[in-house]
């Protein structure tokens, strides 16, 4: 999610719109290479009786000089150039790529002087507005010859300060009508969101302004606010890439999906793909192929990351192997399954869908001579690796399975031939280590006491050794101290309880005394308490609907971890810098509309507020407080022993790329010190310099590490305080995006803020000015680590680190959902269940997938079927289901079920009790006589006793035969239910012996009275037996079980539902009041006399 480009056609449709009249409306016809000449004439007359420029509209710059502007020409004139450009093939710097879209505009006739140029922008604390007198094709160098104004966010562009500012060299005369259409675009450019606008020129000929060439971003995170204004919005992908269908499928995916799937695809024949988990680590893995000389074969950019789900993993998984696997290539293919050390993510359940969707595509990677490489690590990433490593064994192509013991990107240069395979790589210890008071915690490099570095509310104070400097101040503007310490508190918005846990978990192995969380705020219940551990015992956490209410009963909390979503992130953080008390704020969401993310950048600025965030994981205080889910699970807080502060601070945007620094740090230093993500969207709550600054200014940080990204000028900053000597601690520092250079159209990464807008904000041209103003940069990030070691170890070798000895935390219990997550426990189940699974991506009725089910119009006689008797029941026997419901959906108002259904809802009760009151009448007497029927013909049928002799035993033992009987329908008068099913089940059924025994039986019992019929619960009861048996999809024994347990009756239950319903709807759409029985339709027998009631009548 990012500001992305529009189509010039797009953006002058929404201009119309806004603009009002200020500006002559645009008129524009769209042509694309399936264009109907006569219907476009017919949709645009004008084309037919105006002079016409024609020129493309895929977002190619200076189309002038390149000669792909056809001025002044009429429609026949139009179609004879666009006959040799739409479609054709077309060479622009690096990039090639076909002609497809084109735009039809009519020409306005105007002079050189009547041209303008205008362009707004936005960073991070205003809007730049650059206007020149003089616009066009060779306007040249606009940075240097406009002029230009800011508006700071939050204010309004003024009259006097366009006249004044940007019209000082415009006409008198145009002053007026150029001041109201500037005030008109940038109103638009706001209420849009537009993050960049650029018209080119500007005409002002007639009294009147015309639109000519446009060029436009708008923020596409904005589009839950702005769907209406902008209607349709499609994004067209960069000249020289045509979008693939590949690439809206996923991008559908992403869009559906609260997860991040982002595919780009570079090179469609290209030998190298990556399977890359994370933003920040999709961006490095691809630098360190183009690093390593693998650029000219890299085939795609992408990720996935926020914890998508096992079948999201696999349609994602399965869209690129499907390209991957389109051509061979004949040096073999290579897959990168890569990623860094996961905060919140279960590596199991994302490698699971990796792995299906490998298992579908064996034969295709085999036939391509695939090579798999796979490095990953985080919550269950054991489970993951291992499923990976079985994989490797039946798939046919080689797979290499790494952890966290290996460097993030080692792969890529095993991949490439570049560095040995190992055979055995070294294992770390396991995530039930933690368990054990030293499992998996205790390593051999050196490391810092519990205790150092975390004495609460330090003042801040420059190291001995630093040199003051006339740098960039803080932006927060005096939360310059330390953000965190061992007694910090904080409020939680957002019922997010894995994240609390996390954070109580580390609060315990830090050994704090006290819980760092200290309430929750969720609006959408009411107040009440969560329950948590604090080690091996149980807390209450207070919840509140109010954030005011939390504020007040604890006033201690100075820290804010805000889950909230992108959509209610704004309003909530806004309301939250209401509160004084308040000193650091981390937002999670990511995608919050960069206008609102401004706004609350500069109200923070004013309260002298940090935040931490959009968009991040937040960042960790090793033996003090962690954000959220920052570093992952407990074990990998062990092995990067963040329990406790060691001497290393570093900043970083990516959130992924925190817990991987935090690995780097725990292998080659004595630990983190601090570490922040700052966040991936374009203007962060408090940026790079206002960490560094601080971490300059404790004396506790001996080194520190900045991982910077490709776009924007923030590293800048630090680079000047490095010259002046603002900073003179050791600082290691990489700029990931590096690849950038190598792709021949502009690719978005993983983060908003990734892209360069400008030679200086490439990652080559930071890391060269980093390099030269003193920070050790490595070559690649592939060496970021062997770099962190030398400079440590010069440290210590100095005695400016004092390695400590180590100490183990205290244990802390493994949640038992984790633990069996991980295989490591078992518990027998309170229930069990054979029929319904809900638990993956798709619901599955007895083992087939709902869609299936649809597919084959199994219909609701298939899904009883299913839920019901576990079986794909063939057809007949669905059909003869749903024929049951349908004659017994109703028998009229005075059945008593009916009836008492009726009585319910005139007495104003609700559908559920309604209904309840209905079908608590089934039983012998009305409508259950189904089971009863069915036991009593079989048993009689089994036993082989004859009809007659089964009427003379039942008539002996006093006892009714069921389903026999009709109180209005006789052999005279039948039952039409009946003789319906009946003639069914005849032509139908393989078999009918129980049906045939007892029409038998009906003989016998209508000679003597003839309303002593086969009734519908009888033939249902007797039919079924007989559908059960003899379709070949039951044991006898199985078909005896079902009778048993009462699963004819529930064909009864179930249709009758339907009617009872029906009458519940008929009542209250009659609005029918409360029913009272008639009196005269009851008999009244009340004790007249004293004999009746005794002597002493007179006294009761």
């Amino acid at each position: 999610m990012s500001a992305k480009a529009i189509y010039e056609a797009k953006g002058k449709e929404l201009l119309n719109k806004f603009l009002k009249d200020t500006a002559v409306g645009n008129r524009v016809a769209t042509v694309t290479e399936d264009v109907t000449w006569s219907t476009l004439a017919q949709e645009h007359p004008w084309l037919l009786t105006e002079k016409l420029v024609v020129k493309p509209d895929q977002l190619i710059k200076r189309r002038g000089k390149l000669g792909l502007i056809k001025a002044g020409t009429d429609l026949e004139g139009a179609k004879e150039w666009l006959s040799h450009k739409l479609g054709k093939d077309f060479q622009i710097g690096a990039a090639r790529g076909k002609l497809r879209n084109f735009v039809i505009e009519p020409f306005i006739t105007h002079t050189q002087d009547e041209e303008f140029y205008v362009c707004i922008y936005s960073h991070r604390h205003a809007d730049s507005i650059l206007f020149h007198h003089e616009g066009g094709v060779d306007i040249g160098d606009v940075d240097a010859k406009a002029v230009k104004l800011e508006v700071p966010v939050g204010e309004d562009l003024t009259t006097e300060a366009i006249t004044s500012t940007l019209l000082v060299n415009v006409p008198a005369a145009a002053h007026s009508v150029l001041t109201a259409f500037l005030l008109a675009l940038y109103e638009a450019y706001k209420d849009l969101h537009f993050t960049y606008l650029e018209i080119n020129p500007l005409v002002f000929t007639g009294g009147k302004i015309y639109i000519l060439d446009l060029a436009a971003k708008i923020d596409q995170c904005a589009e839950y606010l702005c769907k209406a204004k902008w209607g349709e919005m499609s994004f067209p992908p960069p000249f020289g890439r045509d979008a693939l269908p590949e690439e809206a499928y996923i991008a559908d995916l992403d869009a559906k999906s609260g997860a991040s799937l982002k595919l780009t695809i570079l090179n469609k024949k290209g030998r190298i793909w990556t399977m890359v988990a994370g933003g920040g680590a999709s961006v490095i893995f691809a630098d360190t192929i183009c690093d390593l000389g693998g650029a000219p074969e890299l085939a795609n950019y992408g990720e996935y990351s926020g914890a998508p789900s096992e079948q999201q993993t696999y349609e994602y998984a399965k869209t690129i192997l499907g390209l991957m696997t389109q051509e061979t290539h004949p040096d073999g293919k290579i897959l990168i399954v890569g990623g860094g050390i996961a905060n919140f993510t279960n590596v199991a359940a994302t490698f699971k869908g990796i792995v299906r969707a490998l298992r579908e595509f064996q034969q295709q990677l085999i036939e391509t001579k695939t090579s798999i490489y796979v490095r990953r690590a985080g919550p269950n990433y054991q489970e993951g690796l291992r499923i990976m490593r079985e994989l490797g064994n039946t798939l046919g192509v080689s797979i290499h399975v790494f952890g966290p013991e290996t460097h993030m990107t080692s792969i890529v240069s095993m991949a490439l031939g570049k560095r040995e395979i190992p055979d055995n790589p070294k294992p770390m210890q396991t995530t039930a280590n933690f368990l054990l008071p030293t499992g998996g915690v205790v390593q051999q490099s050196p490391s810092s006491s519990r205790r150092s570095s975390v004495v609460e509310g330090r003042s801040p104070s420059k190291s001995s050794d630093s040199v003051g400097g006339t740098t960039q101040k803080s932006t927060t503007q005096g939360n310059t101290g330390p953000l965190f310490t061992y007694k910090t508190k904080s409020i939680i918005w957002g019922m997010q309880q894995r994240a609390v846990q996390g954070m109580l978990d580390f609060d315990y192995v830090c050994s704090r005394k006290e819980p760092s969380v200290v309430a929750m705020i969720y609006p959408f219940t009411g107040d009440h308490k969560q329950k948590f551990y604090w080690g091996h015992k149980e807390i209450l956490v207070p919840v509140y609907k109010s954030m005011a209410d939390a504020m007040a009963k604890h006033k201690e909390a100075d820290v804010l971890v805000s889950f909230a979503s992108l959509r209610s992130a704004y309003e909530s953080t806004m309301e939250t810098l209401n509160f004084p008390q308040i000193r650091t704020i981390a937002i999670i969401a990511e995608g919050i509309p960069e206008n609102l993310t401004r706004n609350l950048v500069k109200k923070a600025i004013e309260k002298g507020v940090s935040i931490i965030g959009p968009a991040t994981v937040g960042g960790v205080k090793p033996g003090c407080f962690k954000i959220g889910n920052t570093g992952g699970m407990l074990d990998n807080i062990l092995a990067s022993k963040l329990y406790r502060p060691g001497s290393v601070a570093y900043v970083s945007r990516s959130g992924g790329m925190s817990n991987e620094l935090n690995n780097i740090m725990a292998l080659n230093t004595n630990g983190v010190y601090e570490g922040v993500a700052i966040g991936g969207d374009r203007y962060p709550g408090t940026t790079f310099m206002d960490h560094i600054l601080r971490y300059q200014d404790d004396p506790e940080v001996k080194m520190i590490v900045l991982l910077g990204e490709v776009g924007g000028t923030e590293e800048y900053h630090m680079i000047n305080a490095m010259k002046e000597g603002r900073i003179n601690k050791p600082v290691v520092a990489w700029c990931i995006g590096t690849c950038a250079k190598m792709f021949t159209s502009e690719v978005q990464f993983g983060h908003a803020g990734a892209c360069a807008n400008a030679e200086s904000e490439t990652a080559d041209a930071k890391n060269k000015a980093l390099k030269a103003a003193g920070a050790f940069v490595p070559r690649s990030f592939d060496e970021l680590g062997t770099v962190v070691k030398e400079v440590y170890d010069s440290l210590v070798e100095d005695g400016i680190i004092i390695p400590q000895p180590e100490q183990a935390p205290p244990t802390v219990p493994m949640d038992f959902t984790w633990a069996r997550e991980l295989g490591l426990i078992r518990k027998p189940a309170s229930f069990m269940t054979s029929i319904c699974d809900e638990r993956g991506q798709e619901l599955l009725y007895a083992g087939i997938p709902i869609t299936d089910i649809f597919k084959e119009d199994m219909g609701i006689g298939g899904v009883l079927s299913l839920l019901w008797f576990q079986r794909r029941l063939p057809k007949y026997a669905t059909k003869f289901i749903e024929m049951c419901l349908m004659v017994t959906a109703d028998h009229g108002p005075a059945v008593s079920g009916a009836h008492n259904t009726i009585v319910c809802a005139r007495a104003g009760k609700d559908l559920v009790s309604c209904l309840a009151s209905g079908l608590l009448t089934i039983g012998d007497r009305f409508g259950g006589a189904l089971d009863a029927a069915a036991k009593q013909f079989s048993d009689a049928h089994l036993s082989k006793m004859i009809p007659m002799e089964f009427v003379n035993t039942m008539r002996k033992e006093g006892k009714l035969i069921m389903g026999i009987g009709h109180r209005v329908k006789s052999i005279n008068n039948p039952d039409m239910r009946v003789v319906i099913l009946k003639d069914y089940a005849k032509k139908n059924f393989p078999a009918t012996p129980l049906l045939d025994y007892a029409i038998e039986v009906e003989k016998i019992t209508t000679s003597k009275k003839p309303n002593l019929i086969l009734n519908v619960d009888g033939f249902i009861g007797v039919a079924f037996v007989d559908l059960l048996t003899n379709c070949g999809c039951f044991t006898s024994e199985e078909a005896r079980e079902f009778v048993d347990i009462g699963a004819l009756n529930g064909l009864f239950v179930l249709g009758r539902s339907m009617g009872f319903i029906g009458h519940f709807l008929d009542q209250k759409r009659l609005k029918q009041g409360l029913y009272r029985h008639p009196w005269d339709d009851i008999s009244y027998i009340m004790p007249e006399t004293m004999g009746l009631m005794g002597d002493r009548t007179d006294h009761v």
